[in-house]
């Protein structure tokens, strides 16, 4: 099953696209014209939350789909909101639309409420953590799209709680399919390669 085959609104195409742009607000139909939109409408989400006038946030999910209305909620009328279509990447398929609350309850136990301990983790326990709540984070892929972009903004608002700042993840880029080979290994627990792609970035 691929990310597009279930009829539900999040599943349009926008008119004249030819099956390339998901519908949007913007009436878009060239999918380089909607990747420099929210390329955009991403630096700004950037700008507000790491600027220096802006608290501190307290992370918990609702963060994190606030971000998400926030960057894309001038495009997609389903910004903000948990998917409900099943979707798969690469013959791989993410958490199940009935279990996505279940699996954000559990991740914003298990990761976000940790926020205060970040300061004072070793490097060592950061990069496992941070490798953790990434493949989690991807795999239970909470919104129809952009799930990776708003990852790595999760991931380097806590790299700089840590201490550690804002994330070079060209490296990533570069090298992709060990990227997703290292998400798909986190199923069965297998965090070692994820570790290896953030203690890298790290030290760039």
């Amino acid at each position: 099953m691929s990310k597009y085959d279930v009829d539900t609104a999040e599943t349009q195409y926008q008119p004249g696209s030819n099956s390339r742009v998901l519908l949007n607000k913007l009436n878009i139909t060239d999918v380089n014209d909607i990747n420099e939109v929210e390329a955009i409408l991403l630096v700004k989400l950037y700008e507000k939350t790491f600027s220096y006038s802006n608290p501190t946030i307290k992370l918990s999910f609702q963060t994190i789909i606030d971000w998400h209305r926030q960057w894309l909620g001038n495009i997609y009328p389903w910004a903000g909101n948990i998917r409900n279509v099943r979707m798969s990447k690469d013959h791989f398929e993410f958490t199940a639309p009935l279990h996505i609350e279940r699996q954000i309850c559990i991740f914003e136990a298990d990761y976000l409420s940790k926020q205060e301990k970040l300061e004072n983790f070793t490097k060592e326990e950061l990069v496992s953590f941070l490798a953790r709540s990434h493949v989690e984070f991807i795999l239970i892929h909470p919104f129809r799209e952009g799930n990776g972009r708003i990852s790595r903004l999760l991931m380097d608002y806590m790299s700089q709680e840590a201490g550690y700042g804002l994330l070079d993840y060209s490296l990533w880029d570069a090298h992709k399919e060990f990227y997703i080979r290292s998400i798909q290994a986190g199923v069965s627990r297998d965090y070692q390669h994820m570790e290896r792609l953030i203690s890298d970035i790290l030290d760039s």
